[in-house]
């Protein structure tokens, strides 16, 4: 775990970072985000020591870095930046293998881990070990990049802007290899960008900085839905929620309140209820609030005895969403059989909402969406 407490960064009369606190757990990917100059990156080489704060102090696992001695504490983590860093005289081998050799570990463990590190980043070794950076891609270099970050097994991994200078193909490629390789390890990864899409793609929370200052420290999905400053939501853009469907929950877009009854209720007052509420279906509850089934005012009018409790033609809905099902799994199943509604439930069966055809049109009509974004939504893997 790494926390910052009242860290702040003075030069001369120029204060790069104020009194910043946040705490960084151990497995999490966590992504500085920001426009040039907000202090992102030195707080990422605060961690480091590269450089250090003016005031406050900052911990692993509860240690402060420095009482730590500097070199111990870089060689400790891994480290990868924009153009690699990679050593231009020396092959792949050599680079990947540069910490591992400084700090004696026996020959025969190094050499066996660069291949399983070669492996890990999806590049032949018997290919690439002997070449040197000049003959390599700007894809190849980023994971060789990696791969020397690994070297040592580090528990935590400083990555400075390590994809922004290749293109857009090979930089999602290597996003998306990242997040297999932390789905696998758990490492502690802090993670620099200035683009807002790679930090919702890649991360588990997400810090948001502007001069200086953390405006929002937090889950991607909280910051897309809820930005808590001005300058975030700017920064977030006001549609980019829809660019990351999969954070769109039912419990975002449900009817929070829908009409209910019970099941020992007449039919005729349920159709009273009905009237007076506009509505022409009711969901039947337990006296815990648990779904039982919907009824119809079509159902009613069947019916022989009015005067019979309405748990008698009640029907089982087809269908029930969780509070966390996306609005792609919606949007499919509406389509798919022709829904009207989907009642929300929680794990305990208690109904939280209904989601209806025109509370699914209404969000996404809210958004400015056309039918061809409503079909690349449905397209969308989930």
């Amino acid at each position: 775990m790494i926390e910052f407490r009242n860290v702040t960064k003075s030069y001369k009369n120029n204060e790069v970072l104020r009194n910043i606190n946040f705490t960084i757990y151990d497995g999490e990917i966590v992504v500085l985000v920001g426009p040039s100059g907000c202090g992102k990156t030195t707080t990422l080489k605060m961690i480091n020591r590269l450089i250090d704060p003016t005031e406050g102090e900052i911990l692993i696992n509860g240690e402060n870095i420095r009482e730590k001695d500097p070199i111990a504490l870089r060689r400790s983590m891994g480290y990868v930046i924009q153009q690699t860093g990679l050593f231009p005289h020396m092959t792949v081998r050599e680079n990947i293998e540069v910490i591992p050799r400084l700090e004696k570990r026996p020959v025969s463990e190094i050499s066996q881990n660069t291949q399983k590190l070669m492996k890990m980043v999806d590049l032949d070794p018997e290919r690439f070990l002997d070449r040197y950076p000049i003959q390599l891609s700007g894809g190849q270099l980023q994971r060789i990049g990696v791969a020397r970050a690994f070297a040592t097994d580090p528990d935590i991994i400083l990555m400075d802007e390590p994809f922004s200078a290749l293109d857009p193909i090979t930089r999602s490629g290597l996003q998306d290899a990242l997040v297999k390789l932390q789905t696998r390890l758990k490492k502690t990864i802090v993670f620099v960008t200035h683009d807002m899409d790679e930090a919702v793609k890649i991360a588990d929370r997400i810090c948001i900085m502007y001069q200086g200052d953390i405006l929002q420290y937090d889950k991607p999905e909280e910051i897309l839905k809820n930005p808590a400053h001005g300058f975030v939501s700017e920064f977030v853009g006001k549609n980019r929620i829809w660019s990351n469907p999969e954070y769109i929950r039912a419990d975002d877009i449900m009817i929070t309140s829908p009409v209910t009854t019970e099941m020992g209720i007449p039919m005729f007052k349920c159709m009273e209820k009905m009237r007076l509420q506009k509505v022409n279906s009711l969901m039947v509850v337990d006296e815990l609030g648990r779904l039982q089934g919907v009824v119809r005012a079509a159902h009613i009018l069947r019916a022989p005895d009015r005067e019979a409790p309405v748990e008698q033609v009640m029907v089982k809905p087809k269908f029930t969403a969780k509070p966390e099902t996306s609005i792609i799994e919606l949007l499919q199943l509406f389509r798919r059989y022709e829904l009207s509604s989907v009642p929300v439930v929680d794990r305990e069966n208690v109904l939280k909402g209904l989601v209806t055809n025109t509370s699914l049109v209404t969000a996404l009509s809210n958004q400015y969406l056309d039918e061809d974004m409503i079909s690349q939504l449905e397209e969308a893997e989930i």
